[in-house]
């Protein structure tokens, strides 16, 4: 084969078994009806009649954006009004004590990428959890670093700080900075979330690794999934514990309009430093705004301005407020009703806490999926077992699919 690219591109590509499924999925429903097929695939809300759900309040207040509001440029770290939004919406009542500073990202993917090039070198390990969203991988591997884990829950279902622990010091002994992504609320694809305490293990386990060494810590907390992970709040009240770390430990957020605001294919987003030293928090601003301008250059501004013009109006940021509660509850109670027959039926599932999807750990999770599909239900095949979209699966079609998991595992000659 003749290649053209570069050595550091060259054989690379991008397969997606999430999409490939959905077109099994979406097929099939074309074949012999939609009602025969649970496609459970799509991480996006739909609603019960099967339709992308996109906000009422954010429809609205695109209608109400001028020309110059969806057409010009913004600045290369973003709108100062939609950065400072971005902060006060991701905290709420529990921004912690630092010094914070935010640069906008196209997504929560953006500020994942600035996060590996900018504070990880070529050859180094980035450390996230085993159960994890499979893009993490690419991100990684593409600039050259390599992806390293540890276990997300012990045996009995609570966070591994632990292993945690073990990994960050293996990895420091190679290297002076450890990245540590903890996509740790409504975690994609498991539905966990970590509780207050937890989060505060994790970041005792960093400070603690890095103490009175020249050795730095990194902690990027994917919070994609935060605005349907609980009551609006109580589920930020971890944010506190990002408040007075050492100078050495930083932690970065990757916060995401994609889920929150119904925004996915707008690619909008930011990343939130939070740090002790007011020179890291410069450089902070700096190093990802010169990385901005290298890689997309300015995000999107009409999604900047359209959570600007919510927020400004306290009506429609109430209003907000009230339509995620709607989704949440909906996807809280189809989750329920797999749980409850998961339960009835004997069907291991990973501890469900809140969010878009759910996980079944199994071995050979493909030969399941082709098991399951010749039931005429798709679910994506993962490394640790399969991941269910209780955000895309209309409530009516809920029921049996635990039981049809069951089956399938079964027939596939598998134990849990």
């Amino acid at each position: 084969m003749f290649y053209m690219a570069a050595p550091q591109a060259k054989g690379k590509s991008a397969g997606d078994n999430i999409f490939a499924a959905n077109g099994r999925a979406v097929a099939l429903a074309k074949e012999i009806g939609e009602e025969n097929v649970v496609n459970a695939t799509i991480g996006a809300i739909l609603n019960d009649a099967g339709e992308l759900v996109v906000l009422d309040v954010v429809k609205k207040a695109y209608e109400e954006l001028t020309p110059f509001e969806w057409a010009s440029y913004s600045p290369i770290s973003g709108l100062p009004d939609y950065l400072n939004i971005c902060m006060e919406e991701c905290f709420g009542e529990s921004r912690p004590e630092g010094y914070i500073r935010a640069v906008a990202t196209p997504g929560g993917s953006g500020a994942i990428h600035h996060a590996i090039h900018n504070y990880t070198a070529p050859g180094d390990e980035v450390l996230v959890t085993d159960w994890h969203w499979g893009a993490y991988k690419t991100l990684i591997d593409d600039p050259k670093r390599v992806p390293g884990f540890y276990q997300l829950l012990t045996a009995d279902g609570h966070f591994n700080k632990e292993s945690l622990r073990t990994e960050v010091r293996r990895v420091l002994k190679k290297q002076n900075s450890v990245l540590v992504i903890l996509n740790g609320i409504a975690n994609n694809p498991t539905g966990y979330s970590l509780t207050d305490d937890e989060w505060k293990e994790a970041v005792d386990v960093l400070s603690e690794e890095v103490k009175g060494t020249e050795k730095k810590a990194i902690l990027l907390p994917d919070v994609a999934y935060l605005d349907y992970s609980g009551e609006r709040q109580a589920s930020r009240r971890f944010f506190k514990c990002f408040g007075g770390l050492p100078q050495n430990v930083l932690v970065v957020i990757a916060y995401s309009l994609s889920k929150g605001f119904t925004l996915y294919g707008q690619r909008l987003g930011a990343m939130i430093g939070v740090t002790s030293d007011k020179d890291v928090a410069q450089e902070f601003a700096d190093i990802n705004q010169y990385a901005s301008r290298a890689t997309w250059s300015n995000c999107n501004t009409a999604a900047q301005n359209l959570m600007i013009h919510i927020y400004k109006d306290p009506a429609k940021a109430q209003e907000l407020i009230e339509e995620r509660l709607k989704y949440y509850r909906l996807i809280q109670d189809r989750a329920a009703i797999f749980m409850a027959e998961a339960k009835e039926v004997g069907l291991k599932v990973v501890p469900y806490v809140s969010g878009f999807f759910i996980s079944i750990p199994v071995k050979e999770s493909k030969k399941v999926s082709d098991f399951l599909e010749k039931k005429h239900v798709f679910l994506v095949p993962m490394e640790k077992g399969l991941r269910l979209a209780v955000c895309s699966v209309p409530t009516r079609k809920m029921k049996g699919i635990a039981t049809k998991v069951a089956e399938a595992i079964k027939e596939a000659g598998i134990v849990q």
